[in-house]
Parts: C-alpha cells; structure tokens; sequence
C-alpha cells in the first residue's frame, strides 16, 4: 500500500464560514473532557478511530502498561438509544465505558460497563469495569492501529494542507 500525497490550493473564494472551523458537537466536548481526564491517569488518546469496517470509536485510550479502553460519548437519551452498535467495540478494548454529563439517566446505561461522568473540560471514572484482556494478536492490531491513527492526526494538525490518500 502506497500513500500519495496531493497538496489543496487555498484560494480567495472561500467563503467565511469555510475559514473557521465548526463548533464542536456535545459529545466532542465530552471527548475532550474525558482526554485530559485520562492524560492525567497516563493514558494517551485517539478520537474517532476505526477498528473495523462499520465501527468507529469516540475515545481509544491507550495506558502504560499498553492497556486498551475503548469510551463511547452520549450526550443525550436520544443519542444513546440510536447507539446499536457498542456491542461491536467489546472485542476491541480491554475495558469499556459509557462517557455522559451530569444529569444523564444513568440507570440507561448497561450493567458491566464503566461509567464516565464528564464535561467539557474533565471528568470522573464512576464505574470501572471489569477487565476482559484482549488476546495478543488482537492486542498488537489495535496498537498498529492507534499508532498509526495518532500519527495522521499528527501529520494532519502540523501540515493541513497535506491530504493522505490511499492509492
């Protein structure tokens, strides 16, 4: 697999609102919340990742000891109960959580998952799971992943010009 680069011309027809950036949507100001929370457990993170066709993750947080969880955000009743496919991040994660604001209706949220309660700017772990380990093989493709994920966000903040294709 090769990658290709193609450079984007800025031009001055652009209109304004293509010159800023959106605001955030509510569950990317829980995400937020919840990766400082986790930066000061030691865990490193990625938003929206990819673990398999069809699924993309909120939050994969990566720990020192290479410990894998995987935080879906819900910032509303409606945003949860549209949500049917959490099932299929279980087998990407060692531990998984539901991230939620204060006034969420908890008792929504299914037993044996962790909880997060967050905000925009921290949050708290109310509820750990408990550990379901990944098998090493499934453990080294999610950390290729992350890694290589981390590392186009990287690419993707320092340069925005630079478009990374697959060719």
């Amino acid at each position: 697999m090769r990658l290709r680069q193609v450079r984007v011309a800025f031009t001055m027809d652009a209109m304004p609102d293509d010159l800023f950036p959106a605001l955030p949507k509510p569950g990317q100001l829980l995400a937020r919340g919840v990766c400082r929370h986790l930066l000061d457990r030691d865990f490193v993170t990625v938003e929206e990742l990819v673990p398999a066709p069809g699924l993309r993750v909120d939050v994969m947080a990566m720990g020192p000891k290479g410990e894998i969880w995987v935080i879906e955000c819900k910032s509303s009743r409606a945003d949860f109960a549209s949500d049917r496919k959490w099932q299929g991040y279980l087998e990407w994660c060692d531990r998984y959580f539901w991230a939620v604001e204060a006034d969420f209706p908890i008792d929504l949220l299914p037993e044996g998952t962790g909880l997060i309660v967050a905000d925009a700017y921290d949050a708290e772990i109310v509820r750990m799971p408990e550990e379901a380990r990944l098998a090493p093989s499934r453990r080294s493709s999610v950390l290729r992943k992350f890694a290589r994920h981390a590392a186009l966000r990287w690419h993707a903040a320092r340069d925005p010009a630079l478009i990374v294709s697959r060719a």
